[in-house]
């Protein structure tokens, strides 16, 4: 197979046309992250909160869900049962307990996430 019309590694008219209209969105995608994005060094308050929230609350749901299959945590569950109503080793005590740990995960990391937001901006 030979290539006469033009050097190995060389492009066409229309390759460099692609190669540009590319590389002009990766610029416009990368502004509009940079544009977007809070500054460097800080969280994303609702971000974190929301983060925070779904980790607790799918880690609440396994819990409850281990406890109902195997036993496993029955200490842990009747502890969290008094933070969380309506929270037990079933699948609709676990569900309970994951809204309110996605309450409280969410609430919790938001809060953190400010008051390391305003330490930050102080230490600048």
């Amino acid at each position: 197979m030979s290539n006469t019309d033009n050097d190995e590694g060389a492009m066409t008219a229309e390759e460099e046309a692609i190669m540009t209209e590319h590389t002009e969105a990766l610029k416009e995608h990368a502004e509009a992250i940079v544009t977007t994005a809070p500054p460097l060094g800080r969280l994303g308050v609702m971000s974190f909160g929301v983060a925070c929230g779904i980790t607790l609350a799918v880690a609440v749901f396994i819990l409850a869900m281990a406890t109902a299959m195997f036993g496993w945590g029955i200490g842990v569950v009747q502890v969290l049962s008094t933070l969380y109503i309506g929270y037990e080793p079933s699948f609709v005590g676990a569900i309970s307990g994951a809204v309110w740990a996605f309450v409280d995960g969410f609430i919790g990391g938001a809060v953190l996430a400010w008051i390391y937001n305003k330490l930050v901006s102080r230490r600048r």
